[in-house]
């Protein structure tokens, strides 16, 4: 027995050590790839020393004698913070990911492949100016030269990520940065989601107004009815087909429409501003990820110094300010895709129908590799339209006919694709005109850029808008039949016809991706816009002050209440308020009472630390879901956030809407209080079964808290635990400070998407202007830069954006030289 103790003490120890000795062999191979800001490196392609001094916050200030070497320095500075990152996003663009990945990523692969954005980045590099293809050649030289570094210094392959996954890194071309911009197209399109989901759901409502209770137009003048979905196209359709969408993987570009992308900008002129400078805030709202997808640079380039948040893999400030001059960029919800279905041949499915007849399709080949598994080829399908898609792919089977498939014609798309060429050219300009000017030839994701220099303030509508014909079929709602020369475009309208608003009367300007515009089809911009409630807090903000400072924009940024709430809360609750005895405690009734007692108080902020906003959220999301469920079924789950106007509509009973308060299968005529009622007491047992009973001591940050994942080691087992970033958080749907909420049944009020990034510039004062990033300036999950702006972020503070180089210097991290190899 003493034999064996002493065995079982020495086999013990044994792996004790052992795994102590594998825990330190993985931290010394994965902090190998650390890099190292304080150095000399001798490098091939500069013509003169770099200098990149990062500041305490890692914040790298790139100095060089040419445009082009400080373009070479961002691109060396990405790669030393970034490189998993941007690999891994030039093989979601390429189509590559099952190469490493394997079987779980096959479908993204494919889909990619089908849009063909790189090839269309290939083709489009010839089309840049010559400036840009300089900057895009020199940035690409500055990563490549990181990478000839990691390989020959051994440094840990670049990433911790690279020792768990068997990456080939290719050098970096300038293709690549153009087909980063196209992927963040796709994660910003949400056209194709809203078109099928409003066909399918036609399908259920043949009734014109109650199509239009759950799918609202932003108020405003309407339009003339639209047909229903099944008289367009003259093929037998399903009433209902089940959800055929392939999952939402972390690695997918492929968002929900509620999640494709929004924004917060605005800017006040001189006379608006109580220093006598013009002002100007942005907050671009995207899915979190850790790292996030911003990371933040001063270039110092010939023109003069630019700082603000960039995007690795794009040698480009997307929204900061120069000395003269600062741009800010909000999604403008330009409809700028179109759904075709697209009638095959019968004699011939290798063809499809045409307004002059039956063409071929044009086809191509294309093998995707997947690791430890024989590689797939599909045969990608093009018509005039556009790609053929899946009918996998948005639930597009459930919209399309057999004998038929589906094609999207999309600005993205484009194989002159000249976005970055008005990026590079927007950090040249010095005045709202010429920035305006500079941006003409950006063609896709279609932006609202809101600018101020040292005396106006402006904002335009930028990328491709697409001319179609008054006798569209459905005016771009819905997909339509692609053979009919109608529905098809007509070419792009001229940069002019995009909205424009320079030097307003008022002296404030802003976008919070609301409606913009009223004008007549084809001219309308779009039909579907981001923001129907925000805006109206942002406009009592910006109107409660004669003037404004930095600081009251900083607070408009970081505002919680929810003009949704104020609004909803009345309505739903008129016939609910506690006026009579106490009920029995213990009972339905009692808890009821003291939910309402609460929300009876509340003011309508999303306030973490609070009971209220949880009780209300629960609330109208149970409600939303009991008025929809009987009219549209299994469809219903598709409906996965609250649409306040849709609430609205039903208990003002605008054009009839209280008919959803019925329950069509139940005998006894239900009113809109009844279902308030059990839709509260559906919350309250659902709170219950998540967070007790006590409403009193509810956190609403306990269920909003911020999701920012590692999209592929996000839910491994124990290393989740130190690349995942979670944080409490305030803010909601509909809130200035937006916190989106996610669509995961299990999870419903997790903040998935929102502000990465915020800057507000001050010309008043440049030196004060500030910024900050949702995680940290490092993608390497060991380095201190990976989340140390996270907890910032979440505090509602900022870091200095200075174009001060002895103040960048004199608390630096680190100063990297980068000289000419002889």
């Amino acid at each position: 027995m003493v034999t064996f103790i002493r065995w079982l003490f020495r086999l013990t120890a044994a792996a004790i050590m052992l795994t102590v000795l594998a825990v330190l062999s993985i931290y010394y191979l994965t902090s190998r790839s650390l890099p190292d800001y304080d150095k000399t490196l001798s490098v091939a392609g500069l013509t003169a020393p770099v200098e990149i001094v990062r500041d305490n916050a890692n914040v790298p200030h790139i100095f060089g004698s040419t445009d082009a070497d400080v373009y070479f320095g961002l691109g060396y500075a990405h790669a030393q913070d970034r490189l998993w990152q941007m690999v891994t996003m030039r093989r979601t663009a390429q189509g590559r990911l099952s190469e490493v990945f394997g079987p779980r990523t096959v479908e993204i692969d494919k889909l990619m492949r089908r849009y063909d954005l790189y090839a269309l980045a290939q083709k489009s590099v010839g089309a840049q100016d010559a400036r840009t293809l300089a900057a895009l050649t020199a940035y690409a030289a500055g990563v490549n030269a990181r990478i000839t570094e990691v390989n020959t210094d051994a440094l840990g392959r670049g990433a911790p990520e690279m020792f768990l996954f068997d990456v080939a890194v290719a050098p970096w071309t300038p293709a690549d940065s153009i087909a980063m911009g196209k992927l963040m197209a796709v994660q910003m399109m949400g056209q194709l989601d809203k078109e099928v989901l409003r066909a399918r759901t036609s399908l259920l409502l043949p009734d014109a107004n109650r199509l239009a209770d759950i799918l609202p137009d932003v108020p405003g003048t309407g339009i003339a009815a639209l047909p229903a979905y099944a008289s367009l196209i003259d093929a037998p359709l399903p009433h209902y087909a089940q959800n055929t969408d392939t999952l939402r993987d972390p690695l997918s570009p492929f968002h929900r429409s509620e999640l494709a992308g929004a924004s917060n900008a605005w800017a006040a002129a001189p006379n608006r501003s109580a220093a006598g400078g013009t002002l100007l805030a942005n907050d671009p709202h995207l899915g979190f990820s850790a790292p996030a997808i911003w990371y933040l640079a001063r270039l110092q380039l010939s023109q003069g110094g630019v700082i603000g948040a960039t995007i690795p893999g794009i040698p480009a400030i997307l929204s900061g300010r120069s000395e003269r001059l600062g741009w800010a960029v909000t999604s403008s919800y330009m409809d700028d895709l179109d759904v075709y279905i697209e009638k095959l041949n019968p004699e011939n499915p290798e063809e499809y129908l045409t307004p002059t007849g039956y063409k071929p399709f044009t086809t191509r080949k294309s093998i995707i590799e997947i690791a430890d598994e024989a590689p797939v080829t599909i045969t990608l399908r093009w018509t005039e339209n556009g790609p053929v898609l899946p009918a996998s792919h948005a639930n597009l089977a459930t919209i399309t006919p057999p004998g038929h498939v589906a094609t999207v014609a999309w600005t993205a798309l484009s194989p002159r694709d000249t976005t970055i060429s008005a990026a590079i050219g927007l950090m040249a300009a010095d005045s709202v005109q010429s920035g305006i000017a500079a941006l003409e030839p950006y063609v896709a994701p279609s932006q609202n850029v809101t600018l101020a220099d040292l005396e106006n303030i402006g904002m335009k509508t930028v990328g491709a808008m697409p001319r179609r014909a008054a006798e569209h079929q459905s005016q771009g709602r819905m997909p339509t039949p692609g053979w009919i020369q109608a529905n098809r475009w007509q070419g792009r309208s001229a940069y002019a016809a995009n909205p424009e608003f320079v030097q307003p009367q008022g002296g404030i300007i802003g976008n919070t991706n609301n409606k913009t515009v009223e004008r007549p089809f084809p001219l309308h911009v779009s039909f579907d816009w981001g923001d129907s409630q925000r805006v109206q807090r942002w406009q009592r903000l910006m109107q409660n002050r004669q003037v404004h400072t930095r600081d009251s924009f900083i607070e408009a940024q970081l505002d919680t209440v929810s003009p949704a709430a104020r609004t909803i809360l009345p309505l739903i609750a008129a016939d609910l308020w506690f006026t009579g005895e106490a009920a029995p405690e213990g009972t339905r009734e009692r808890q009821r009472q003291r939910a309402l007692t609460l929300l009876a108080v509340w003011n309508g902020e999303m306030n973490e630390h609070m009971p209220e906003p949880l009780i209300y959220a629960a609330w109208v999301r149970a409600l939303q879901t009991r008025l929809i469920q009987d009219e549209l079924g299994p469809l219903a789950a598709e409906y996965t956030h609250v649409e306040p106007l849709f609430l609205e509509r039903v208990y003002k009973d605008v054009a009839g809407a209280s008919v959803w308060c019925d329950v069509l299968q139940s005998a006894p005529s239900e009113t809109c209080a009844d279902m308030a009622r059990m839709a509260l007491d559906d919350a309250l047992i659902w709170i219950e079964e998540h967070y007790g009973t006590a409403l009193e001591s509810l956190r609403w940050g306990d269920a909003h808290q911020a999701t920012h994942d590692h999209p592929v080691l996000g839910k491994v087992p124990l290393l989740k635990h130190f690349v995942n970033i979670r944080q409490s958080t305030s803010g909601g749907d509909f809130t200035l400070n937006r916190g989106k909420t996610g669509a995961d049944p299990a999870a419903p009020f997790l903040n998935v998407h929102g502000a990465g990034y915020r800057g507000v510039y001050d010309f008043a004062d440049p030196d004060s202007s500030v910024f900050i990033t949702s995680t940290g300036q490092s993608g390497h999950f060991l380095s201190r830069h990976y989340d140390d702006l996270g907890e910032l972020w979440r505090r509602g503070e900022y870091i200095p954006m200075s174009l001060d180089a002895d103040l960048a210097r004199a608390a630096a991290v680190g100063t990297t030289h980068l000289i000419p190899t002889p």
